[in-house]
Protein backbone atom coordinates (compact mmCIF):
# COMPACT_ATOMS: atom_id res chain seq x y z
CA UNK A 1 0.00 0.00 0.00
CA UNK A 2 1.28 3.39 -0.66
CA UNK A 3 0.78 5.32 2.33
CA UNK A 4 1.88 9.26 2.58
CA UNK A 5 2.00 10.72 6.37
CA UNK A 6 1.90 14.29 6.43
CA UNK A 7 3.72 15.72 9.69
CA UNK A 8 6.99 13.62 11.48
CA UNK A 9 6.54 14.44 14.71
CA UNK A 10 5.80 11.99 17.97
CA UNK A 11 2.83 10.17 16.13
CA UNK A 12 3.65 10.48 12.07
CA UNK A 13 6.83 9.35 13.21
CA UNK A 14 5.93 6.36 15.09
CA UNK A 15 3.11 5.67 12.93
CA UNK A 16 5.61 5.32 9.57
CA UNK A 17 7.70 2.95 12.77
CA UNK A 18 4.80 0.98 12.62
CA UNK A 19 4.00 1.04 8.54
CA UNK A 20 7.45 0.77 6.86
CA UNK A 21 7.85 -2.95 7.81
CA UNK A 22 4.65 -4.21 6.88
CA UNK A 23 5.81 -4.09 2.73
CA UNK A 24 4.04 -0.81 2.79
CA UNK A 25 5.46 2.80 0.57
CA UNK A 26 5.74 4.94 3.34
CA UNK A 27 6.30 8.71 2.55
CA UNK A 28 6.47 11.62 5.09
CA UNK A 29 6.20 15.27 4.40
CA UNK A 30 7.49 17.91 6.96
CA UNK A 31 9.11 21.24 7.71
CA UNK A 32 11.47 20.04 9.75
CA UNK A 33 14.29 18.83 7.51
CA UNK A 34 16.56 17.65 10.16
CA UNK A 35 13.29 15.14 11.60
CA UNK A 36 12.91 13.97 8.21
CA UNK A 37 16.49 12.96 8.09
CA UNK A 38 16.52 11.31 11.36
CA UNK A 39 13.60 9.34 10.01
CA UNK A 40 14.93 8.57 6.61
CA UNK A 41 18.11 7.68 8.32
CA UNK A 42 16.47 4.80 10.83
CA UNK A 43 13.74 3.22 8.10
CA UNK A 44 12.99 2.26 4.93
CA UNK A 45 11.08 5.40 3.80
CA UNK A 46 10.49 8.32 1.21
CA UNK A 47 10.89 12.31 2.73
CA UNK A 48 9.50 15.16 1.39
CA UNK A 49 10.36 18.94 3.04
CA UNK A 50 7.68 21.40 2.56
CA UNK A 51 4.33 22.43 3.70
CA UNK A 52 2.09 19.64 3.97
CA UNK A 53 -0.86 21.37 3.00
CA UNK A 54 0.50 22.86 -0.66
CA UNK A 55 -0.48 20.87 -3.46
CA UNK A 56 3.23 21.10 -5.36
CA UNK A 57 4.55 19.28 -2.31
CA UNK A 58 1.40 16.83 -2.12
CA UNK A 59 2.62 16.10 -5.81
CA UNK A 60 5.77 15.44 -5.13
CA UNK A 61 4.64 13.44 -2.41
CA UNK A 62 3.04 10.97 -4.97
CA UNK A 63 -0.52 12.15 -3.86
CA UNK A 64 -1.88 11.50 -7.58
CA UNK A 65 -1.20 7.37 -6.92
CA UNK A 66 -1.16 6.88 -3.43
CA UNK A 67 -3.72 4.74 -1.76
CA UNK A 68 -4.12 6.51 1.53
CA UNK A 69 -3.11 10.01 3.00
CA UNK A 70 -2.64 10.67 6.73
CA UNK A 71 -2.38 13.92 7.89
CA UNK A 72 -1.16 14.34 11.10
CA UNK A 73 0.77 17.55 11.57
CA UNK A 74 0.57 19.60 14.89
CA UNK A 75 -2.41 22.14 13.15
CA UNK A 76 -5.61 21.21 12.68
CA UNK A 77 -6.04 23.40 9.93
CA UNK A 78 -3.10 22.18 7.81
CA UNK A 79 -4.45 18.66 8.35
CA UNK A 80 -8.09 19.46 7.11
CA UNK A 81 -6.67 21.57 3.50
CA UNK A 82 -4.14 18.23 3.19
CA UNK A 83 -7.51 16.27 2.71
CA UNK A 84 -9.24 18.90 1.03
CA UNK A 85 -6.29 19.24 -1.63
CA UNK A 86 -5.67 15.65 -2.12
CA UNK A 87 -9.50 14.66 -2.91
CA UNK A 88 -9.77 17.65 -5.11
CA UNK A 89 -7.23 17.71 -6.92
CA UNK A 90 -5.29 14.06 -6.38
CA UNK A 91 -8.65 12.22 -6.04
CA UNK A 92 -6.66 10.26 -3.54
CA UNK A 93 -9.27 7.69 -2.49
CA UNK A 94 -8.83 7.52 1.30
CA UNK A 95 -7.79 10.41 3.66
CA UNK A 96 -7.31 10.77 7.53
CA UNK A 97 -6.61 12.97 9.55
CA UNK A 98 -6.15 14.21 13.37
CA UNK A 99 -8.49 16.80 14.81
CA UNK A 100 -7.79 18.48 18.31
CA UNK A 101 -9.74 21.04 18.54
CA UNK A 102 -13.08 20.91 20.21
CA UNK A 103 -14.52 23.94 17.88
CA UNK A 104 -14.22 21.70 15.08
CA UNK A 105 -14.94 18.51 16.94
CA UNK A 106 -18.32 19.73 18.07
CA UNK A 107 -19.72 20.10 14.27
CA UNK A 108 -17.79 17.06 13.42
CA UNK A 109 -21.15 15.54 11.61
CA UNK A 110 -21.64 18.25 9.67
CA UNK A 111 -18.16 19.72 8.80
CA UNK A 112 -16.27 15.80 8.15
CA UNK A 113 -17.86 14.73 4.98
CA UNK A 114 -17.81 14.38 1.04
CA UNK A 115 -19.59 17.72 0.01
CA UNK A 116 -17.66 19.97 2.88
CA UNK A 117 -14.27 18.40 4.10
CA UNK A 118 -13.28 15.22 2.97
CA UNK A 119 -12.06 13.50 5.37
CA UNK A 120 -13.01 9.34 5.78
CA UNK A 121 -11.72 8.90 9.24
CA UNK A 122 -11.43 11.80 11.99
CA UNK A 123 -8.83 11.22 14.93
CA UNK A 124 -8.50 12.83 18.42
CA UNK A 125 -6.17 12.00 20.46
CA UNK A 126 -8.03 13.53 23.18
CA UNK A 127 -10.81 12.08 22.94
CA UNK A 128 -8.68 9.21 22.33
CA UNK A 129 -7.11 9.37 26.14
CA UNK A 130 -9.77 10.68 27.85
CA UNK A 131 -12.07 6.97 26.71
CA UNK A 132 -8.71 5.33 27.38
CA UNK A 133 -8.58 6.65 31.45
CA UNK A 134 -12.21 6.55 31.43
CA UNK A 135 -11.63 2.76 31.40
CA UNK A 136 -8.44 2.54 33.80
CA UNK A 137 -10.72 3.68 36.85
CA UNK A 138 -13.44 1.30 36.01
CA UNK A 139 -11.06 -1.41 36.39
CA UNK A 140 -9.03 -1.10 39.42
CA UNK A 141 -6.04 -2.44 39.30
CA UNK A 142 -5.73 -2.61 35.36
CA UNK A 143 -2.67 -1.56 33.52
CA UNK A 144 -4.52 -1.98 30.56
CA UNK A 145 -7.87 -2.12 28.95
CA UNK A 146 -8.85 -2.60 25.14
CA UNK A 147 -12.41 -3.03 24.35
CA UNK A 148 -13.60 -5.01 21.10
CA UNK A 149 -16.73 -5.46 19.54
CA UNK A 150 -18.82 -2.81 20.56
CA UNK A 151 -17.74 -3.20 24.31
CA UNK A 152 -18.58 -7.13 24.04
CA UNK A 153 -14.65 -8.01 25.02
CA UNK A 154 -11.87 -6.87 26.91
CA UNK A 155 -8.37 -7.32 26.85
CA UNK A 156 -6.99 -6.46 30.07
CA UNK A 157 -3.36 -6.21 31.25
CA UNK A 158 -3.11 -6.84 34.84
CA UNK A 159 0.07 -7.35 37.51
CA UNK A 160 0.14 -10.57 39.25
CA UNK A 161 0.23 -10.02 42.90
CA UNK A 162 0.69 -12.27 46.13
CA UNK A 163 -2.00 -13.48 47.44
CA UNK A 164 -4.08 -13.46 44.45
CA UNK A 165 -5.90 -16.87 44.24
CA UNK A 166 -3.94 -18.24 41.28
CA UNK A 167 -0.88 -17.20 41.78
CA UNK A 168 1.93 -20.20 41.99
CA UNK A 169 -0.94 -22.72 40.92
CA UNK A 170 -1.49 -23.04 37.15
CA UNK A 171 -3.27 -21.58 34.15
CA UNK A 172 -5.45 -24.82 33.81
CA UNK A 173 -6.57 -24.20 37.49
CA UNK A 174 -8.18 -21.09 36.54
CA UNK A 175 -11.36 -23.15 35.36
CA UNK A 176 -12.07 -24.64 38.73
CA UNK A 177 -11.72 -21.25 40.40
CA UNK A 178 -14.36 -19.81 37.93
CA UNK A 179 -16.37 -22.75 36.78
CA UNK A 180 -19.14 -20.13 35.31
CA UNK A 181 -16.72 -18.28 33.84
CA UNK A 182 -14.81 -18.27 30.80
CA UNK A 183 -11.71 -16.24 29.96
CA UNK A 184 -8.39 -17.28 28.27
CA UNK A 185 -5.17 -15.79 28.74
CA UNK A 186 -3.60 -14.63 25.73
CA UNK A 187 -0.03 -13.56 26.97
CA UNK A 188 2.49 -13.35 29.80
CA UNK A 189 4.84 -10.88 30.34
CA UNK A 190 7.94 -12.15 32.46
CA UNK A 191 10.69 -9.97 33.51
CA UNK A 192 9.48 -7.91 29.83
CA UNK A 193 9.69 -10.77 28.59
CA UNK A 194 6.72 -13.17 26.56
CA UNK A 195 5.98 -16.24 27.54
CA UNK A 196 3.40 -18.62 25.34
CA UNK A 197 0.48 -19.83 28.01
CA UNK A 198 0.09 -23.17 28.25
CA UNK A 199 -2.43 -24.95 30.98
CA UNK A 200 1.00 -26.15 32.56
CA UNK A 201 2.31 -22.70 33.22
CA UNK A 202 2.45 -21.37 36.67
CA UNK A 203 1.82 -17.88 37.27
CA UNK A 204 4.16 -15.47 39.11
CA UNK A 205 3.95 -12.61 41.27
CA UNK A 206 4.83 -9.77 38.99
CA UNK A 207 3.85 -11.65 35.66
CA UNK A 208 1.87 -9.07 33.65
CA UNK A 209 -0.73 -11.20 32.56
CA UNK A 210 -2.84 -10.09 29.38
CA UNK A 211 -6.45 -11.86 29.25
CA UNK A 212 -9.56 -11.52 27.44
CA UNK A 213 -13.61 -11.99 28.94
CA UNK A 214 -16.84 -11.18 27.71
CA UNK A 215 -16.70 -7.64 29.66
CA UNK A 216 -19.09 -8.37 32.64
CA UNK A 217 -16.66 -10.82 33.52
CA UNK A 218 -13.29 -8.52 33.81
CA UNK A 219 -13.33 -8.07 37.75
CA UNK A 220 -13.95 -11.54 38.30
CA UNK A 221 -11.32 -12.56 36.50
CA UNK A 222 -8.77 -9.79 37.87
CA UNK A 223 -9.87 -11.34 41.46
CA UNK A 224 -7.75 -13.90 40.77
CA UNK A 225 -4.71 -12.53 39.95
CA UNK A 226 -5.03 -9.65 42.85
CA UNK A 227 -6.47 -8.88 45.56
CA UNK A 228 -9.28 -7.03 43.96
CA UNK A 229 -9.00 -3.27 44.45
CA UNK A 230 -12.35 -1.71 45.71
CA UNK A 231 -14.14 0.65 42.73
CA UNK A 232 -12.82 4.37 43.19
CA UNK A 233 -14.72 7.18 44.47
CA UNK A 234 -12.71 10.08 44.97
CA UNK A 235 -11.03 11.22 41.45
CA UNK A 236 -8.74 14.39 41.39
CA UNK A 237 -7.03 15.95 38.55
CA UNK A 238 -4.63 18.05 37.69
CA UNK A 239 -4.97 20.07 34.33
CA UNK A 240 -7.72 21.72 32.69
CA UNK A 241 -7.13 21.52 28.81
CA UNK A 242 -8.85 19.46 26.63
CA UNK A 243 -8.33 15.69 28.40
CA UNK A 244 -8.50 17.24 31.90
CA UNK A 245 -12.37 18.95 31.41
CA UNK A 246 -13.43 15.90 28.94
CA UNK A 247 -12.48 13.71 31.89
CA UNK A 248 -14.05 15.85 34.71
CA UNK A 249 -17.20 15.88 32.07
CA UNK A 250 -17.56 11.73 31.52
CA UNK A 251 -16.48 11.04 35.56
CA UNK A 252 -18.75 13.62 37.29
CA UNK A 253 -22.38 12.17 37.44
CA UNK A 254 -20.51 9.23 39.43
CA UNK A 255 -17.51 10.10 40.95
CA UNK A 256 -16.41 12.72 43.47
CA UNK A 257 -14.30 14.73 40.78
CA UNK A 258 -11.77 17.53 42.20
CA UNK A 259 -10.11 19.36 39.21
CA UNK A 260 -6.97 21.85 39.56
CA UNK A 261 -5.74 24.32 37.28
CA UNK A 262 -3.28 27.11 37.22
CA UNK A 263 -4.82 29.38 34.79
CA UNK A 264 -7.51 31.50 36.64
CA UNK A 265 -9.51 32.44 33.23
CA UNK A 266 -9.43 29.06 31.99
CA UNK A 267 -10.55 27.78 36.13
CA UNK A 268 -13.28 30.32 35.96
CA UNK A 269 -14.53 29.02 32.44
CA UNK A 270 -14.60 25.37 33.95
CA UNK A 271 -16.37 25.65 36.48
CA UNK A 272 -19.02 27.18 34.52
CA UNK A 273 -18.72 24.07 32.30
CA UNK A 274 -18.71 21.59 34.58
CA UNK A 275 -21.79 20.88 36.26
CA UNK A 276 -20.94 18.55 39.71
CA UNK A 277 -16.43 19.21 39.80
CA UNK A 278 -15.22 21.34 42.17
CA UNK A 279 -12.55 23.61 40.41
CA UNK A 280 -9.16 24.92 42.31
CA UNK A 281 -6.92 27.64 40.44
CA UNK A 282 -3.84 26.58 42.07
CA UNK A 283 -0.70 24.03 41.96
CA UNK A 284 -0.82 20.81 41.90
CA UNK A 285 2.58 20.77 43.50
CA UNK A 286 1.25 23.07 46.03
CA UNK A 287 1.66 20.31 49.46
CA UNK A 288 -1.03 22.76 51.85
CA UNK A 289 -3.10 22.80 48.98
CA UNK A 290 -3.53 18.89 48.54
CA UNK A 291 -3.49 18.43 52.29
CA UNK A 292 -6.37 21.27 52.41
CA UNK A 293 -7.76 18.74 49.88
CA UNK A 294 -7.24 15.78 51.59
CA UNK A 295 -5.29 14.30 49.01
CA UNK A 296 -4.97 11.05 51.56
CA UNK A 297 -8.67 10.36 50.82
CA UNK A 298 -8.12 10.57 46.75
CA UNK A 299 -8.42 6.87 45.45
CA UNK A 300 -7.11 8.03 42.05
CA UNK A 301 -4.81 11.28 40.94
CA UNK A 302 -4.59 11.85 37.33
CA UNK A 303 -2.07 14.39 35.82
CA UNK A 304 -2.86 15.84 32.48
CA UNK A 305 -1.47 18.79 31.88
CA UNK A 306 0.73 19.98 28.23
CA UNK A 307 3.89 19.53 30.39
CA UNK A 308 5.39 15.98 31.65
CA UNK A 309 7.47 17.20 34.19
CA UNK A 310 4.12 18.86 36.01
CA UNK A 311 2.71 15.54 35.77
CA UNK A 312 5.58 13.24 37.05
CA UNK A 313 6.44 15.63 39.68
CA UNK A 314 2.81 16.36 41.06
CA UNK A 315 1.61 12.52 40.75
CA UNK A 316 4.96 11.78 43.15
CA UNK A 317 4.33 14.04 45.40
CA UNK A 318 0.53 12.97 45.76
CA UNK A 319 1.54 9.02 45.86
CA UNK A 320 4.04 10.38 48.78
CA UNK A 321 1.12 12.07 50.56
CA UNK A 322 -1.45 9.51 50.49
CA UNK A 323 -2.99 9.44 47.11
CA UNK A 324 -3.71 5.08 46.65
CA UNK A 325 -3.04 5.31 42.95
CA UNK A 326 -1.64 8.22 40.36
CA UNK A 327 -1.56 8.21 36.56
CA UNK A 328 0.09 10.41 34.92
CA UNK A 329 -0.04 11.28 30.92
CA UNK A 330 3.05 11.74 28.95
CA UNK A 331 4.79 12.92 26.09
CA UNK A 332 8.17 11.45 25.56
CA UNK A 333 8.49 7.54 25.11
CA UNK A 334 11.42 7.74 26.78
CA UNK A 335 9.85 8.84 30.27
CA UNK A 336 7.42 6.16 30.10
CA UNK A 337 10.04 3.24 30.99
CA UNK A 338 12.23 5.42 33.41
CA UNK A 339 8.80 6.20 35.38
CA UNK A 340 6.10 3.21 35.14
CA UNK A 341 5.94 0.60 37.71
CA UNK A 342 7.95 2.98 40.60
CA UNK A 343 6.22 5.92 42.53
CA UNK A 344 3.50 6.49 39.32
CA UNK A 345 1.09 3.40 38.93
CA UNK A 346 0.43 4.02 35.12
CA UNK A 347 2.09 6.15 32.68
CA UNK A 348 -0.68 6.73 29.66
CA UNK A 349 0.89 7.68 26.26
CA UNK A 350 -0.80 9.52 23.62
CA UNK A 351 0.88 8.53 20.95
CA UNK A 352 -0.30 5.06 21.67
CA UNK A 353 -3.61 5.72 21.76
CA UNK A 354 -3.17 7.88 18.80
CA UNK A 355 -1.39 4.72 16.79
CA UNK A 356 -4.29 2.00 17.65
CA UNK A 357 -6.91 4.36 16.14
CA UNK A 358 -4.53 4.93 12.80
CA UNK A 359 -4.06 1.53 12.70
CA UNK A 360 -7.44 0.59 12.73
CA UNK A 361 -7.63 2.14 9.28
CA UNK A 362 -4.38 1.36 7.57
CA UNK A 363 -4.57 -2.43 8.15
CA UNK A 364 -5.44 -4.50 5.32
CA UNK A 365 -8.49 -7.27 5.35
CA UNK A 366 -11.97 -6.17 7.13
CA UNK A 367 -9.66 -5.17 10.15
CA UNK A 368 -12.16 -3.01 12.30
CA UNK A 369 -10.22 -2.44 15.55
CA UNK A 370 -6.06 -2.33 16.55
CA UNK A 371 -5.30 -1.71 19.75
CA UNK A 372 -1.26 -1.06 20.25
CA UNK A 373 -0.14 -2.39 23.29
CA UNK A 374 3.15 -2.81 25.73
CA UNK A 375 4.16 0.81 24.53
CA UNK A 376 3.89 -0.88 20.91
CA UNK A 377 5.92 -4.12 21.32
CA UNK A 378 2.49 -5.89 20.86
CA UNK A 379 -0.92 -6.05 19.21
CA UNK A 380 -4.46 -6.75 19.80
CA UNK A 381 -6.90 -6.84 16.65
CA UNK A 382 -9.86 -7.71 16.34
CA UNK A 383 -10.97 -9.24 12.25
CA UNK A 384 -14.23 -9.72 10.63
CA UNK A 385 -13.97 -13.43 8.74
CA UNK A 386 -14.98 -13.32 5.55
CA UNK A 387 -16.05 -16.17 2.64
CA UNK A 388 -16.31 -19.73 2.98
CA UNK A 389 -13.90 -22.82 3.37
CA UNK A 390 -13.17 -22.76 -0.08
CA UNK A 391 -12.06 -18.88 0.24
CA UNK A 392 -11.29 -18.37 3.24
CA UNK A 393 -8.39 -19.88 5.70
CA UNK A 394 -10.50 -19.28 8.66
CA UNK A 395 -14.10 -19.47 7.98
CA UNK A 396 -15.40 -22.89 8.56
CA UNK A 397 -12.30 -24.30 10.58
CA UNK A 398 -11.73 -25.15 14.47
CA UNK A 399 -9.08 -22.75 15.97
CA UNK A 400 -5.97 -25.46 16.50
CA UNK A 401 -6.23 -26.09 12.27
CA UNK A 402 -5.64 -22.39 11.49
CA UNK A 403 -1.90 -21.80 10.91
CA UNK A 404 -1.39 -18.81 12.85
CA UNK A 405 1.75 -16.91 13.27
CA UNK A 406 4.11 -17.64 15.70
CA UNK A 407 2.91 -15.40 18.99
CA UNK A 408 -0.01 -14.97 17.82
CA UNK A 409 -3.66 -16.25 20.06
CA UNK A 410 -6.93 -16.06 18.98
CA UNK A 411 -8.76 -15.15 22.54
CA UNK A 412 -12.47 -14.54 21.59
CA UNK A 413 -14.69 -14.82 18.61
CA UNK A 414 -18.43 -12.42 18.50
CA UNK A 415 -20.70 -13.93 17.07
CA UNK A 416 -24.00 -12.10 16.85
CA UNK A 417 -24.80 -10.82 20.49
CA UNK A 418 -22.80 -14.32 21.60
CA UNK A 419 -19.09 -13.77 22.94
CA UNK A 420 -17.47 -17.15 22.91
CA UNK A 421 -14.33 -17.35 24.29
CA UNK A 422 -11.67 -19.41 21.97
CA UNK A 423 -10.46 -22.62 22.58
CA UNK A 424 -8.62 -25.66 20.12
CA UNK A 425 -12.00 -26.93 18.63
CA UNK A 426 -14.12 -23.15 18.49
CA UNK A 427 -15.02 -23.26 14.97
CA UNK A 428 -14.81 -19.75 13.05
CA UNK A 429 -17.99 -18.82 10.94
CA UNK A 430 -18.85 -16.29 8.55
CA UNK A 431 -18.90 -12.90 9.82
CA UNK A 432 -17.65 -13.65 13.28
CA UNK A 433 -15.67 -10.80 14.92
CA UNK A 434 -12.28 -12.61 15.95
CA UNK A 435 -9.85 -10.63 18.45
CA UNK A 436 -6.54 -11.66 18.54
CA UNK A 437 -3.21 -10.87 20.59
CA UNK A 438 0.20 -10.59 18.54
CA UNK A 439 3.24 -10.84 20.97
CA UNK A 440 5.19 -9.92 17.76
CA UNK A 441 4.22 -6.93 15.46
CA UNK A 442 6.38 -8.45 12.88
CA UNK A 443 3.67 -11.28 12.02
CA UNK A 444 0.83 -8.64 11.13
CA UNK A 445 1.17 -9.28 7.70
CA UNK A 446 0.30 -12.99 8.01
CA UNK A 447 -2.35 -12.08 10.09
CA UNK A 448 -3.67 -9.91 7.50
CA UNK A 449 -3.15 -12.42 5.13
CA UNK A 450 -5.45 -15.39 7.18
CA UNK A 451 -8.61 -12.39 7.23
CA UNK A 452 -8.55 -11.21 3.29
CA UNK A 453 -10.63 -14.23 1.18
CA UNK A 454 -9.45 -15.48 -1.72
CA UNK A 455 -11.38 -15.01 -4.74
CA UNK A 456 -13.20 -18.12 -6.37
CA UNK A 457 -11.78 -17.44 -9.68
CA UNK A 458 -8.45 -16.56 -8.79
CA UNK A 459 -5.76 -19.03 -10.89
CA UNK A 460 -2.95 -19.64 -8.58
Amino acid sequence: MKIIILGAGQVGGTLAENLVGENNDITIVDKNGNRLHELQDKYDLRVVNGCASHPYVLREAGAQDADMLVAVTNMDETNMMACQIAFSLFKTPNRIARIRSPAYLSEKESLFKLGTIPIDHLISPEELVTSYIERLIQYPGSLQVASFAEQKVSLVAVKAYYGGPLVGHALSELRKHMPHIDTRVAAIFRQGRPIRPQGTTIIEADDEVFFIAASNHIRSVMSELQRLEQPYHRIMIVGGGNIGAGLAKRLEQNYSVKLIERRYQRAEKLSEELENTIIFCGDAADQTLLTEENIDQVDVFVAVTNEDETNIMSAMLAKRMGAKKVMVLIQRNAYIDLVQGGVIDIAISPQQATISALLTHVRRADIVNVSSLRRGAAEAIEAIAHGDKSTSKVVNRAVHNIKLPPGTTIGAIVRGEEVLIAHDRTVIEQDDHVVMFLVNKKYIPDVEALFQPKSLFSIE
